[in-house]
């Protein structure tokens, strides 16, 4: 069996308000059914090219064993709001909650587009 992985990162979970965004402003159309969405970091944002791009994610570890058995499906709507952002993809918080037991932690991700 061939199995495929993904690409290995950091994520941390950002608060509401979510809009305006980079992507399409204050319209609130933008966000995906599901409320799972990103907020891209500088190497995954390709100037902007990386909106509405699905990721596909999961928790691979952190501190105190964070992971839920969960994989979910993420589209980019934002970059991230911090001048350095603190992970590669910053998760809407309903999003990180399905994957990680801690709102609070900083996780790492594997991630499949």
């Amino acid at each position: 069996i061939l199995r495929v992985h993904g690409d290995v990162g950091t994520a941390m979970s950002y608060d509401p308000p979510y809009l305006p965004t980079r992507c399409k402003g204050y319209d609130p159309d933008q966000f995906p059914e599901g409320g799972y969405f990103i907020a891209a970091s500088d190497g995954l944002w390709d100037n902007g090219a990386a909106c509405g791009r699905r990721y596909r994610v999961r928790c691979i570890s952190g501190p105190k064993r964070p992971c839920r058995e969960a994989t979910i499906f993420v589209e980019v709507v934002d970059f991230c709001r911090s001048n350095v952002c603190p992970a590669t993809m910053t998760l809407s918080t309903k999003a990180f909650n399905a994957i990680s037991r801690y709102s609070d932690a900083k996780i790492n991700v594997e991630y499949t587009q």
